[in-house]
């Protein structure tokens, strides 16, 4: 688990199922997300089952709660992706609509790039980020992360923002 001032960082379980799949569910929510196109529930359970294998590797999105309200709003983790041929480890964060602005990403996305830098020893962190996203763009520069290049993924052209350890 991660804790910062108003969040908690944890695992998903299979309890938080219906959760998951409402946010696959939000066109709002996914349409910066891979090819923007929602999940099924059952896409959205094949989907989870996969965070939670890759737990046992010290990776994958972890459930965001709002201490203040005990709610989950959204996840954020540190995520393995393979850009170029090489693996990287992401900084991944969603949250729900009326959460945004909030600077509750930044809170998320600085905890994460410190746990992973820091505890993890990591070498690099990377964020991948669609050019029509200004809001994560906005995130991944408040946690640190400068612009690096631009890579051609099966959705698109996507943004790699970047932080290398000291």
């Amino acid at each position: 688990m991660i804790e910062t001032d108003r969040l908690l960082l944890r695992p998903y379980t299979e309890k938080d199922l219906d959760f998951y799949a409402g946010l696959w569910a939000n066109s709002n929510i996914v349409r910066y997300i891979g090819k923007g196109k929602t999940k099924t529930f059952s896409e959205a359970k094949d989907s989870l089952g996969h965070w939670v294998s890759e737990y046992e590797y010290g990776f994958g999105l972890q459930a965001v709660k709002l201490k203040a309200e005990d709610k989950l709003i959204g996840h954020a983790g540190l995520v393995r992706q393979t850009i170029e041929g090489k693996e990287e480890i992401e900084i991944g964060y969603w949250l729900l609509p009326d959460y945004w602005g909030r600077g509750l990403a930044k809170e998320a996305a600085i905890a994460l790039r410190e746990y992973g830098l820091e505890e993890k020893g990591l070498s690099k962190l990377i964020s991948l980020i669609n050019p029509n996203n200004p809001a994560s763009i906005f995130v991944a520069k408040k946690a640190g992360l400068s612009f690096e290049k631009t890579v051609r993924l099966s959705e698109g052209d996507t943004l790699v923002y970047s932080i290398k350890n000291a």
